[in-house]
């Protein structure tokens, strides 16, 4: 049964109509980015795409080289752009704390296209147009928000740009304004969830009853926690600046993958370490091209995010592929004694024990050039404190688990309540210390 969408007749377009579109704004990208991105221009030159009249089938693409992370930063601000700066009516930027800022412009179309795909993206989600929606995300150059704004608006939902901060204000804002969704990142979302526990309002005084997560892996187990605490749905999106921001892919009612915007972007998946194109079902390395972009098309970028892909219809109806929650980031991934361990399985094991929040740090070190694991765990409950056989015996059920799953040994640290830091945009919680 087809459920509520934003574009049903696009969202349910038999595969081969979507693989059609796909080729021919594939051809169209590919000369657009000759004949107005010089490094693109040089680059197709190279490998010999050229203009993509040489293009003729979608596999067509492995011809093309990839676009990195680095080359936003060699081309920093606008190497990348392709339209004049006199159609450009915004730009946006990702936060730059590991070097230069990534950054994005748009033109008026480019935002257009925009708010529908997160208009796409919020319906599966279940937002209506009689929803009041609180966006907690930080405005400014981040694209979460005002993308989140604009597609919100673009349903007809009553938006709150609460913006992030103020935990207080923002509990009493969702019970004076009626809030019935709330945008965030699932670290502030649980927080707020938290939060509302010691708010002292009881639980029917909130009429939210769905949450549009983002910016941030989400596991299962953390959604779990926040629905329980929120007595909320919660769905997860996927974007980032370098693809225009949220709205590239999304959840459905049925949570079985995210849906694809596949008229707007062409998903593969690779083998990190060869670049090799894998198949359907197949684990690797998401790269996305854009197909409709004007102020900045991206040609293959690589997303350094691990997942998998399925082309198979959706129970819900809608018929673009779906790429699974990410597994990690390849620079996310940290090898500890030749162990390859993510802080999403990390995140997983400890979310399940009982008598622990859900706040974690890892802390890595190098000791006689060997590396330890450190994993900080915050107690739920500060009597626990007191209780030293309690303690050890928690603190050795956690480093077992983490042996059984890791097949790492770690040590664990149990802390009291509340002491280590929450954040309000995405979660830092690895603090590698081995090249100090």
């Amino acid at each position: 049964m087809i459920k509520l969408m934003f574009q049903k007749e696009i969202e349910t377009m038999p595969r081969e109509q979507i693989e059609a579109i796909q080729l021919e704004r594939l051809k169209e990208t590919v000369k657009y980015c000759y004949d107005n991105v010089p490094l693109y221009h040089k680059r197709l030159t190279e490998c010999g795409v050229g203009d993509g009249s040489k293009i003729k089938t979608l596999s067509d693409i492995e011809y093309i080289p990839f676009t990195t992370k680095d080359d936003f930063r060699d081309n920093y601000p606008f190497g990348l752009m392709a339209a004049p700066m006199k159609d450009i009516v915004r730009i946006h930027a990702s936060s730059g704390t590991t070097g230069k800022p990534t950054v994005g412009v748009y033109t008026k179309e480019d935002i257009k296209i925009w708010s529908d795909l997160v208009a796409r993206v919020a319906v599966a989600g279940g937002v209506t147009s009689e929803d009041i929606i609180q966006i907690s995300f930080g405005y400014g150059l981040f694209t979460g928000a005002l993308g989140l704004h604009y597609g919100m608006e673009n349903i007809g939902a009553t938006v709150i740009p609460a913006s992030s901060g103020n935990t207080e204000k923002q509990l009493m804002m969702m019970r004076d304004y009626g809030v019935t969704g709330l945008v965030a990142t699932p670290s502030y979302a649980l927080y707020l969830s938290e939060a509302v526990k010691e708010a002292g309002y009881p639980l029917s005084d909130y009429k939210l009853r769905l949450g549009i997560l983002g910016s941030e892996p989400c596991t299962p187990a953390m959604r779990s926690q926040i629905e329980a605490n929120f007595n909320i749905r919660v769905s997860d999106n996927y974007g980032m600046t370098e693809l225009g921001g949220p709205g590239v892919s999304g959840d459905c009612e049925a949570r079985n993958g995210m849906h694809f915007a596949e008229d707007h972007f062409l998903p593969e998946i690779i083998d990190t370490d060869t670049g090799k194109r894998l198949g359907e079902g197949e684990v690797g390395e998401l790269v996305i091209t854009t197909l409709t972009r004007r102020g900045m098309p991206v040609l293959r970028y690589r997303t350094k995010d691990i997942t998998k892909i399925t082309y198979e219809p959706c129970s819900c109806g809608r018929t673009h592929a779906r790429m699974s929650k990410t597994m990690g980031r390849t620079d996310d991934m940290l090898i500890i004694k030749g162990v390859n361990v993510f802080p999403t399985q990390i995140e997983n094991i400890l979310i399940n024990i009982k008598d622990i929040a859900p706040h974690y740090m890892l802390i890595i070190t190098r000791e006689n050039y060997r590396d330890s694991l450190e994993i900080k765990v915050e107690l739920e409950n500060v009597e626990l404190l007191e209780n030293y056989q309690r303690l050890s015996d928690l603190k050795k059920h956690i480093e077992a688990k983490m042996q059984s799953i890791l097949g790492l040994r770690t040590k664990v640290t149990l802390v009291a309540p509340k002491t280590i830091e929450r954040f309000q945009g995405k979660a830092k919680r690895i603090v590698d210390l081995r090249n100090q």
